[in-house]
């Protein structure tokens, strides 16, 4: 059977991929007056005497909004939000095999942004965290913006900064497989929108300092009038500072990675020549890389990692957001700023050793079970230290959490394979 009809055939059997299930028994009369009435009473009479009781009391604060209007899923564009909810299905699964958090996925009939941001705000009672999905740019920034200038809950675009997280760990560890240091290399990115900003802060924060954004037109520079917006001009004044023009072949001379979050074929062999020996590669754009593995090792890169499960150094952001929900939920974090996603970064980076790193692993696989937890924790000690926690807990505390929570789930997901063998 052709893989379209199989997936097809997969989501008609199941209805979807998500369901609700209780997390307490409900066999007796007993076990329903403390489920339900009289004894739900009490957690009432408490959570209405201190409202920060209710994640005391409740699921609260293990439950995620994954909150999308469909103008930017995957890589198919505007597609509304009923065609949306497949993928925040999928997203709902993911926060719960890998960190044992609760998502839900709210796809929302506007792409007005600050209806967006007041139906999250009104919602913000039944939530401990937001995760922006599939927005497009350059909404997703100010949906973002107004959403934390509201709520007291974590706001996360997974889109610009789990992107961000995730590819900083790879070119950590890229640079030192190849023995380059990231203040001296220069660095391209394919691609201007969110991910590419967010992204490109993130390696400022890491230690880069020569980096360069191309986008339809061009490269970006301080001044440029064709094809700008306000995050676009706020980015150009940071980066390409000696102000080159030209397209991307002219922005790649000399460099030595390129960063592509933009487009199927977008890096030619001829571009690369004009790149430093040894560079890396990131072609990022999903199901088709801005340009195949194959030619760019061909083309003299030491490094190539994709967004593909069937190539090496698979750059997935699974390997970023569970963990750093996982982190930032358990320490009541109002934030999940800068700080802790450099923390993120570099935790994820660093559970390769030197010794083990080659040019077909430079970071780990997503079904690697360290990563959640690793993370997590660097994520909980980075927010305790940047002020954002409300919650006093040790990182050792954090990172078994999380491990003891997927186990759960793992060992549901074998009870439920029994009982279909």
């Amino acid at each position: 059977m052709e893989s379209r009809e199989r997936a097809l055939k997969y989501h008609e059997e199941h209805r979807g991929k998500i369901q609700i299930v209780s997390k307490v028994p409900v066999r007796n009369q007993d076990d329903l007056s403390l489920a339900y009435t009289p004894g739900v009473a009490e957690a009432c009479r408490e959570i209405h005497r201190d409202v920060q009781l209710v994640n005391r009391y409740t699921n609260r604060a293990n439950t995620v909004a994954i909150v999308t209007d469909g103008t930017a899923v995957l890589g198919l564009g505007d597609i509304g939000p009923e065609a949306g909810l497949p993928v925040m299905e999928g997203k709902s699964i993911l926060f719960k095999m890998f960190s044992g958090v609760d998502a839900f996925p709210l796809c929302l009939d506007t792409k007005d942004p600050e209806k967006i941001a007041e139906v999250v705000q009104l919602l913000q009672p039944s939530f401990g965290g937001v995760n922006l999905e599939d927005v497009s740019a350059p909404r997703a920034f100010e949906i973002e913006a107004r959403m934390k200038e509201t709520l007291s809950i974590p706001v996360f675009n997974d889109d610009q900064h789990g992107t961000a997280v995730v590819v900083g760990a790879a070119l950590l560890n890229a640079l030192r497989y190849a023995q380059k240091d990231i203040q001296n290399v220069r660095i391209v990115f394919n691609g201007a929108g969110a991910a590419a900003i967010a992204t490109t802060k993130l390696l400022f924060e890491l230690g880069a300092r020569d980096i360069s954004l191309v986008d339809r037109q061009g490269l970006l520079y301080a001044g440029r009038a064709q094809g700008m917006n306000p995050y676009k001009e706020e980015i150009a004044q940071l980066t390409n500072l000696d102000r080159r023009q030209g397209d991307l072949g002219e922005a790649l001379k000399g460099a030595d990675v390129f960063i592509g979050v933009s487009v199927a074929g977008a890096l030619t062999m001829d571009m690369m020549s004009g790149m430093n020996p040894d560079c890396i590669i990131f072609a990022l754009a999903n199901p088709v890389p801005e340009i195949w593995p194959v030619h760019a090792m061909e083309s003299g890169a030491r490094v190539v990692g994709t967004g593909r499960s069937d190539f090496p150094n698979q750059i997935n952001n699974v390997l970023g957001f569970p963990g750093i929900f996982r982190g930032a939920l358990d320490v009541g974090a109002t934030d999940i700023n800068m700080t802790m996603r450099v923390a993120a970064a570099r935790a994820l980076g660093g559970l390769i050793r030197d010794t083990d790193l080659r040019d077909d692993y430079i970071i780990p696989n997503p079904m690697d079970r360290r990563v959640a937890p690793a993370v997590a924790a660097a994520v909980a000690q980075a927010a305790q230290e940047s002020g954002v926690a409300t919650i006093n807990v040790s990182p050792e505390w954090v990172s078994e959490h999380c491990r003891t929570l997927v186990d759960e789930v793992i060992g549901t997901e074998e009870k439920i394979l029994e009982g279909d063998n």
